[in-house]
């Protein structure tokens, strides 16, 4: 984006991949269960909703393909758990792109101030 900040096609190339599992509503919904801290299973993840363990177990793998989800194996069964670090990354990138249009939308209105 910025010329100034040579990290940005970086931090951009790390966000996508969660900007791009977080649009999901289902994605989004096991998030929110798994954001109290406690590990769940599959089957406490489904419980509650219209949805098979299957399709569950998709949503979870896309989340933990991109960081956002950590399977562990205990025993027979697999619990997850939320990793906030990559949700912190991109509500960092979100902060960085607001700076940016802030300060583009100040320098608009300093121009057009400017010629009236």
């Amino acid at each position: 984006m910025s010329p100034r900040n040579p990290n940005t096609a970086a931090r951009r190339e790390q966000c996508a991949p969660v900007f791009a599992a977080l649009g999901d509503e289902t994605r989004l919904g096991l998030i929110a269960r798994l954001s109290t801290g406690e590990p769940r299973s599959i089957a406490q993840l489904t419980d509650g909703t219209d949805l098979t363990r299957q399709a569950i177990t998709k949503h979870l793998r896309v989340l933990e393909n991109a960081g956002i989800v950590r399977g562990v194996k205990v025993g027979r069964e697999s619990l997850f758990e939320l990793n906030p670090a990559p949700i912190r990354a991109i509500q960092s990138y979100a902060q960085m792109v607001s700076e940016q249009w802030d300060q583009t939308l100040a320098r608009l209105k300093a121009f057009v101030e400017k010629d009236e």
